[in-house]
């Protein structure tokens, strides 16, 4: 049986519908189904602009349903996948608001630190959202929980496997992994230094040689030096 949302019999009018292409403006045809097309004036290929991948993101059987996704949609199945996880998370801690914000400070700086570092973004900021989600933050418990999470949202195995094996290496004081793990380890020693510095912002001189030293990447510190001096991100 095919998904109702792709199969033809159940669809309404408007499931051919036209776009214009985003390089030279020509109208093309689309059907609801296609994930792209070709435009038939220049040769430009453009996502569907009215698809929606929200299944994508945890649907077991999605590639087999939409085929092999471009790498726009593969992206954008990566996003959809944070989104719920972000939702998880807080469903996990529940009431627990000081642990779901810790969780959303680390997410913060690990997204800005991705890009500078070349780590991959859906990788760092699910491993940061869950890195606490087990009893009492153990990084066993956290990692059993966050593979539990991740299994239920349909993620693929390789992802939850590395989040997972980052999660479990936050305990160790020095890092085994790459750059991927070293992300989240700056991400939560700048959202600690953060969540200090908000509740004592004089101890900004006592805090810099020790939070300095103990980043990994040149970014962070950067970060944190700026935000040693008053700056907040």
């Amino acid at each position: 049986m095919r998904c109702p949302g792709q199969d033809s019999r159940f669809w309404k009018p408007g499931a051919i519908f036209e776009a214009r292409c985003p390089q030279c403006g020509r109208k093309v045809e689309f059907f609801k189904d296609e994930t792209s097309r070709k435009c038939p004036q220049c040769g430009h290929k453009f996502v569907n602009p009215q698809m929606d991948f929200g299944c994508a993101a945890y649907c077991k059987f999605a590639d087999q349903c939409l085929g092999d996704l471009p790498p726009e949609l593969l992206a954008q199945r990566e996003n959809l996948l944070k989104d719920r996880v972000a939702v998880e998370m807080k469903k996990h801690f529940g009431r627990d608001f000081k642990r779901i914000a810790h969780a959303g400070r680390v997410a913060r700086f690990a997204e800005k630190l991705a890009m500078p570092l070349g780590a991959d973004p859906a990788v760092v900021l699910i491993a940061a959202l869950l890195h606490e989600a087990g009893s009492g933050a153990a990084t066993d418990a956290a990692s059993a929980a966050a593979r539990d999470i991740l299994s239920r949202l349909r993620a693929r195995p390789d992802l939850i496997d590395e989040v997972c094996t980052i999660i479990a290496a936050m305990a160790e004081a020095a890092p085994r992994g790459g750059v991927n793990e070293q992300c989240v380890r700056d991400a939560h020693i700048l959202a600690e230094l953060e969540e200090t510095l908000t509740k004592n912002p004089e101890r900004a001189r006592d805090l810099h040689d020790t939070d300095l030293n103990a980043l990994f990447s040149e970014a962070a510190r950067s970060m944190a030096e700026r935000m040693l001096n008053g700056e907040r991100f």
